[in-house]
């Protein structure tokens, strides 16, 4: 209280004095932080005549013009704005550069309607400088090592890891059975890309480009499988990280563990030129619940494309690192390529019948930041056509426990007779069942979906044509997409026709619902496409609109997908399939004839229990509730950002974008 009252005095006097001299200020503290998510305090005083368009410009670099903000905030959050004085706490992200703030003045006279953000909203002028803070800096925690994230190995006895410094001296990674002895070392390789690099804009112009850092990648080498790892990221010049822990991989173990989704995204603690994802905050927390929970189980994350929506502004790729961080520095975290990576208008392979799929999502990154700060197996590239080096992390497959997952990329070619089909062919044709007998392919777009997203629809097409009677063929267990910002399991099927076992006719699931809030709605009524009303194709097993993750749990027997909400945290749906072929819960019935069976906490499933005594899931129906209202989707967000909708009836959100 005494705290809160003399802050309150100073603002009080400083409004006074203000006053006096008829002069706004701005002032910040600390001056100094010492790593990223520390806030500092921004407060201002003397503002004359309050406009609730007044606003607070965050600028990095210091010198950035006024209209190259990397993010803003309305005064009138602070609850004395309308007295000319107040303030904002603001946590920040390193971004290897000094940060200024300014505020200004906006009339309702000056909104520029034709200067937007992704959301419609105008986005704030700089004609009126009220005041500009000093610098605030990172000081040594400039060269610190930051964004940490770990990558299953070349090799099953090895982890990599990854992360960004400010410079490219050299750094290591030290690491040991032991906190307290991390006795093997392995230097880190640093490379960086540059603004001629990027294909186009905002990716290559001034309003988008910031200085990326060096990317450090390495390998821990000769661990022991199913052991816990301490390990630390750094040098002793340019300092260290903490130090964090993984489980390594075991090749011989049968139990597989997967956090899995697609389009999260990432949050910032303030309004930019585009929309971000608040939702991933939830993801991220349950997920690190759940990797908490296991223990020394090793467990990975799967991302399978539209990774941080960054779209062509640097600044927030670092705003993802740092919010992945706690649970990718535990965990691999592997990903695919996905639109809002790669796409640019003048991409190698855009042929006749996709001239209308793949536009400008990428925002001029063109795979570049994707290329260089994610290091998967394998060495899958494809040539850019610009000066840009070559797009990697496009397709690859490694065995972890008894599944087998393969991931490809829909973004570039995947038609017969093209590298990355001949790659699917041999991988599929080459899996030993008796080590995995479970297969799962992911990539970013759908081959099957209900909702109406007519842009994809050839690429759907193509698929079917080209990749389905690989996987048909090859008894492909499970797949997995994006792209779609929803939840959907669909019936074992090929050829759009629902079979009774998952060989020869793989379960698909979508699962773009982990962060991204822009949803297209489901296929209307053929006979009535202007009325809302859409009927659940039978194919369609179960489908909502509700944000979350899925969770993959298998041994040699089965394989079960669980699907947690993350509204509470609790499993939604699952389905199971057997070594044997069965499907179990993966019928309509099983989802509609139970509603008012709770769900199964899902901390109760991750304790390192077997099956026999905690399940995954309730058997038949049990976990089917919102099943029973087949099409019915909770309306998430209409016409600002993030506005929510009534509970009680269905309302489409933008549908221009996915």
């Amino acid at each position: 209280m005494i705290g809160n009252f003399s802050f309150f005095l100073v603002l009080f006097v400083s409004v006074l004095v203000s006053s006096a001299n008829a002069k706004e200020t701005l002032s910040i503290s600390p001056k100094t932080l010492n790593r990223s998510g520390d806030s500092v305090v921004i407060q201002w005083s003397g503002v004359e005549s309050p406009s609730d368009l007044d606003w607070l410009g965050i600028y990095s670099p210091p010198e950035s013009p006024h209209d190259h903000f990397i993010g803003y905030k309305f005064l009138n959050v602070s609850s004395t704005w309308k007295s000319g004085f107040g303030s904002i706490s603001l946590p920040l992200t390193n971004l290897r550069s000094n940060y200024s703030f300014r505020i200004f003045r906006w009339t309702q006279s000056e909104v520029d309607l034709k200067h937007k953000d992704h959301d419609q909203n105008p986005l704030p002028g700089t004609k009126h400088l009220l005041a500009e803070s000093e610098q605030l800096t990172f000081g040594s925690a400039v060269g610190m090592p930051e964004q940490i994230h770990l990558a299953l190995g070349s090799k099953v006895n090895r982890m990599r890891v990854m992360f960004v410094a400010g410079d490219g001296e050299e750094r290591f990674v030290r690491y040991g059975e032991a906190k307290e002895t991390l006795g093997n070392s392995a230097a880190a390789r640093g490379i960086r890309y540059e603004r001629e690099h990027m294909c186009d804009s905002p990716a290559n112009s001034t309003i988008g480009w910031r200085d990326p850092g060096w990317v450090f990648n390495t390998e821990m080498k000769n661990l022991n499988g199913g052991v816990r790892y301490y390990y630390q990221v750094g040098s002793d010049s340019k300092g260290w990280s903490e130090i964090h822990s993984f489980i390594a991989r075991d090749g011989y173990a049968e139990e597989t563990i997967a956090f899995m989704f697609g389009d999260m995204g990432c949050a910032t603690p303030y309004t930019t030129f585009i929309r971000t994802q608040d939702e991933s905050i939830s993801t991220v927390k349950w997920i690190l619940r759940d990797i908490e929970a296991l223990g020394d189980k090793p467990a990975l994350v799967s991302h399978i494309g539209d990774i941080s929506y960054a779209r062509g502004y640097s600044w927030v790729w670092d705003e993802f690192f740092a919010q992945i961080e706690p649970i990718a520095s535990k965990v691999p975290y592997h990903v695919c390529i996905g639109n809002h990576e790669y796409d640019f208008p003048d991409q190698p392979w855009k042929p006749d019948w996709a001239a209308f799929t793949y536009g400008t999502d990428g925002g001029g990154e063109c795979g570049v930041p994707y290329s260089i700060k994610f290091d998967m197996p394998g060495n899958s590239s494809e040539p850019t056509g610009t000066k840009a080096p070559p797009t990697k992390n496009l397709y690859y497959s490694f065995d972890m426990g008894s599944v087998h997952f393969v991931y490809i990329s829909t973004e570039t070619n995947f038609v017969k007779g093209g590298s990355q089909y001949e790659f699917i062919k041999r991988d599929l044709e080459s899996v030993n069942r008796k080590k995995t007998p479970f297969v799962v392919v992911q990539g970013h777009r759908p081959m099957y979906t209900t909702s109406n997203e007519v842009r994809d629809t050839m690429i759907r097409q193509k698929m079917v044509e080209h990749l389905e009677p690989l996987f048909v063929k090859n008894n492909v267990t499970l797949a997995l997409w994006g792209h779609v910002h929803r939840y959907e399991r669909f019936c074992p099927i090929s050829n759009n026709t629902c079979g009774k076992q998952w060989q020869g006719n793989p379960v698909h699931l979508v699962i773009g619902m982990a962060g991204q809030d822009w949803q297209p709605i489901w296929q209307p009524r053929p006979n009535h496409p202007d009325v809302p009303i859409f009927p659940q194709p039978e194919q369609s097993m179960y489908r909502t609109g509700e944000f979350g993750y899925t969770r993959l749990v298998a041994n040699k027997e089965k394989l079960t997908v669980s699907f947690v909400g993350n509204h509470d945290g609790e499993v939604h749906d699952t389905v199971e399939m057997l070594a044997s072929g069965e499907v179990i819960s993966g019928s309509k019935e099983g989802t509609t004839k139970s509603p008012n069976l709770k769900t199964i906490p899902a901390s109760a499933t991750v304790l390192g229990k077997s099956e026999s005594n905690v399940s995954w899931y309730v058997k038949g129906a049990s976990l089917m509730v919102m099943g029973a209202l087949l099409g019915f989707i909770s309306g998430y967000f209409t016409g600002g950002k993030k506005g929510s909708a009534s509970a009680n009836r269905w309302i489409p959100v933008k549908n221009e974008e996915t």
